[in-house]
């Protein structure tokens, strides 16, 4: 399999307007996801509903959260050179990450670049169940936040 295509595909459930431009939501991902990295991410903004019940059904919380992530895991066999396979999905809740960047004093679009940038990080297997792992992770996620021109969401 030759891949080198990484496929962006967002895709607003949510119904909300004034979600930053989808351009933007392309470029979070392609910076945290890296030049390496190959095939099909999907992020799928969605209501508090959808966002609930993936995350009681996964995490075992009975809430919505602001953003999972569901790596693709194994690659199929028999796939053709020229398909592009899919790398995983974010789903994003608008309603959390409205209410979260009110609570933080932050701008709506820096949260939304923050939450991409983390979903796309546990998408390549990074985590912060430990304080070592989430020290690592804060680490990155620092570095490509202010890459990409907005405060470090740490600092």
């Amino acid at each position: 399999m030759s891949q080198s295509a990484l496929e962006i595909v967002l895709q607003n459930a949510s119904g909300q307007v004034g979600l930053p431009p989808e351009r933007e939501f392309v470029n979070w991902a392609r910076t945290a996801l890296g030049r390496g990295t190959s095939g099909e991410v999907t992020i799928r903004i969605v209501e508090p509903s959808e966002s609930r019940t993936l995350n009681r059904i996964y995490r075992g919380k009975d809430k919505p959260t602001n953003v999972l992530a569901f790596p693709a895991g194994a690659v199929a066999e028999n796939v053709a050179d020229d398909e592009l396979l899919p790398f995983g999905d974010l789903v994003i809740c608008a309603a959390v990450v409205k209410e979260e960047a009110a609570a933080q004093q932050i701008s709506e679009q820096a949260h939304w670049a923050h939450l991409v940038v983390h979903g796309c990080l546990h998408l390549m297997g990074h985590d912060h169940q430990t304080a070592s792992e989430a020290r690592s992770m804060e680490a990155m996620e620092s570095q490509l936040i202010v890459s990409l021109g907005y405060a470090d969401p740490y600092g």
